[in-house]
């Protein structure tokens, strides 16, 4: 009786492909991590660019404006005026902290395509217990 030995290499040959595909595997998840860091700095530099451009501007309108009131009404009202400003912008800003933390509860969380990636890949291995 002759038995028929395994092909050369048969099992070396089975884990190196199976290393490859790992590898392949995580070279492929840090590459996609690596575009969301970019995507995320690039989001974080837009965010950091259009605050310092509403608080610079917003802080000249309301310098120039509560300037302009308070000499209006300098010999008049002055208290009622400066209280007024204060309540304005007092106001306004309750209303700017509403719509920032609105604005960020509906931005993805960050590395939400790699967190899936990786939910999918261990979904792909069930452990026994």
């Amino acid at each position: 009786m002759e038995q028929e030995s395994p092909p050369a290499g048969g099992f070396v040959e089975s884990l190196h492909t199976l290393g490859a595909g790992l590898l392949a595997s995580v070279q492929e998840r840090i590459d996609l991590l690596s575009v969301e860091l970019q995507e995320e700095k690039f989001r974080l530099i837009q965010i950091f660019f259009w605050i310092s451009a509403a608080v610079f501007t917003g802080m000249m309108a309301i310098t120039f404006a509560s300037l302009t009131f308070v000499y209006l009404f300098w010999e008049s009202a002055r208290l009622t005026v400066l209280g007024g400003l204060a309540a304005l912008y007092t106001g306004a800003l309750v209303a700017i902290v509403f719509a920032f933390r609105r604005y960020l509860a509906r931005q993805p969380p960050p590395f939400a395509a790699t967190l899936q990636e990786l939910a999918e890949d261990r979904a792909c291995f069930p452990l026994k217990n």
